[in-house]
């Protein structure tokens, strides 16, 4: 979601992310004209009529459970994002069972918060293990 409008976002589609991409990106890109939307997650800039880069990610209950917001020099990083939304799949999947370390990848050991736990996360995750 951006200020852009349908059409800037098409022209980026099929001028650009295609390239990228193939077929262009799989979901629908929405505009936010007047930065309603961004001004509610605090990344509208009404002087200049601009949004600062964001990425939220938003729970099946609507709770906000994490965000990046980055100046537009600095680009954002698509695989981060993935990893981060399966963590939280997984997380909620279990219902709160497993926890996932820094730098978690699917099919990686995941924790078991506890009190067990506490003191002892270097005992259960190995940072070779979370990175690989």
């Amino acid at each position: 979601m951006s200020i852009d409008s349908m059409f800037v976002h098409k022209m980026w589609n099929d001028d650009e992310l295609a390239k990228m991409v193939e077929g262009g990106v799989p979901f629908p890109m929405l505009s936010d004209a007047g930065g309603k939307v961004g001004t509610a997650y605090g990344v509208y800039d009404p002087e200049a009529g601009v949004e600062t880069r964001g990425r939220f990610i938003i729970d099946p209950d609507g709770v906000l459970q994490g965000y990046e917001v980055l100046t537009p020099p600095v680009g954002r990083n698509v695989n981060e994002s993935l990893r981060q939304l399966q963590a939280f799949q997984l997380v909620r999947a279990s219902k709160g069972a497993e926890a996932t370390p820094s730098g978690w990848l699917p099919g990686k050991a995941t924790l078991t918060p506890g009190i067990n736990l506490v003191g002892k996360v270097w005992q259960e995750w190995k940072t070779e293990q979370a990175f690989k």
